[in-house]
């Protein structure tokens, strides 16, 4: 059994942050799949599409759910999907560094996932003053 992941986002950034991960690692370690919320999209009608999704990718040992913006759409999608039953932990703010930095990690358990996320996100920003 193995974590999912799965990223609900505002339209462009999960599915561009996936295809970018696969192929820089080739294989993703983690089902994965995006999730993305159109301008304007009722999260109430939208939880139907993205339970499915977070039905896809769960392995049997929960998912982990990425999101791009704390209190926005996908944010509150991601709320209403982690109240459905399957074990949801969610991070926001998503980036390249903090994808990559979980499939590193895939063989950890969904409660260690949050802060191996948090460090890839805090890990990956560099003040580069050349």
């Amino acid at each position: 059994m193995a974590v999912g992941i799965l990223l609900i986002t505002h339209p462009g950034i999960g599915s561009a942050l996936v295809a970018v991960a696969n192929g820089l690692l080739r294989t993703l370690p983690l089902r994965t799949e995006a999730f993305e919320v159109p301008f304007g999209g009722d999260p109430d009608e939208l939880l139907p599409q993205a339970s499915a999704a977070l039905r896809r990718v769960d392995g049997g040992a929960g998912v982990l759910v990425l999101t791009d913006l704390y209190g926005a759409t996908p944010s509150n999608l991601a709320a209403k999907v982690a109240r459905l039953g399957t074990p949801v932990r969610r991070v926001s703010a998503v980036s390249l560094p903090m994808l990559l930095r979980v499939m590193n990690y895939a063989e950890l358990e969904l409660d260690e996932l949050p802060a191996v996320a948090s460090a890839g996100a805090r890990n990956g920003v560099i003040l580069d003053d050349a």
